[in-house]
């Protein structure tokens, strides 16, 4: 059982690799889409499919930033992903007989 301990909101870790190769592959598809209805004389899908090029290359330099800020933002494998527990441990309650 994992342990919470209240913040994970501020400390939760994004698989930040992962969304920007959804992004990307998001965008390709955008652009294949834009072609596809660019040339079946669709210009009002090829305007849409072109908004979510934008979006997703957007998305996927916002993901890049992150990643280039390093640890502190988005932290690896080896930094926890919780503050450790610093109070002393509570006291054992069994009594001897």
């Amino acid at each position: 059982m994992c342990m919470r301990t209240g913040d994970e909101p501020i400390s939760a870790r994004s698989p930040l690799r992962l969304r920007l190769g959804l992004a990307l592959f998001g965008a390709a598809c955008a652009v294949v889409g834009v072609v596809a209805f660019a040339a079946a004389g669709h210009p009002g899908w090829a305007g849409v499919c072109g908004a979510v090029v934008l979006v997703a290359l957007a998305d996927a330099g916002l993901v890049v930033r992150r990643m280039r800020q390093g640890a502190h933002f988005q932290p690896g494998r080896d930094i926890p992903p919780y503050h450790p527990d610093e109070s002393p441990p509570p006291p054992d309650r069994r009594t001897p007989r």
